[in-house]
């Protein structure tokens, strides 16, 4: 059995992010939450890229050939002087989507239970898949409530994440 019937709603999540961020022009990508705040397309591309780095850095999963952050250690929030473009930022989210799809119909709950051993500066860290996976869906949903406000503050449509098909 695997992990997606726990993970069910994660597809729709994903597809209304990439619904809002692809009708969205350049300046609309460039609106910040406030004056020190990342412009929605840093945290667009935030979101996408601590998938690849979760998966395929820490858990060893493939494909993150397939993305564009396969050539860069660094995100693309990084470069807060490269803006990114609303078709750049889904396909960033369309191909990190891919290895997570990946994972949710190979993982099991036993695979859950396996634990990987993370190096972060000077500490070392033990994550199991469960931790990582809950993270990464908590993580997408944070980032989608935090662009949600700042859209609805531009009075630009928001995401909704539990509208019916």
């Amino acid at each position: 059995m695997s992990i997606r019937l726990f993970y069910g709603m994660w597809p729709q999540y994903d597809r209304r992010l990439r619904e809002i961020i692809g009708s969205m022009t350049d300046a609309d990508l460039a609106i910040r939450p406030s004056p020190a705040g990342w412009p929605i397309w840093a945290t667009v591309g935030h979101t996408a890229g601590t998938r690849v780095y979760w998966l395929c850095t820490v858990l060893g999963e493939q494909g993150a050939e397939s993305t564009p952050f396969a050539a860069s250690a660094d995100g693309w929030e990084d470069d807060l002087e490269h803006p990114r473009s609303a078709a750049e930022l889904v396909t960033a989210l369309q191909t990190t989507w891919s290895i997570i799809d990946h994972c949710l119909d190979h993982w099991t709950p036993a695979v859950l239970e396996e634990r990987v051993e993370r190096k972060y500066g000077d500490q070392r860290q033990v994550h199991t898949r469960a931790s990582v996976i809950q993270r990464l869906f908590s993580h997408d949903a944070y980032h989608c409530g935090e662009l949600s406000q700042t859209l609805g503050i531009a009075g630009l449509p928001q995401i909704d994440l539990w509208r019916p098909n």
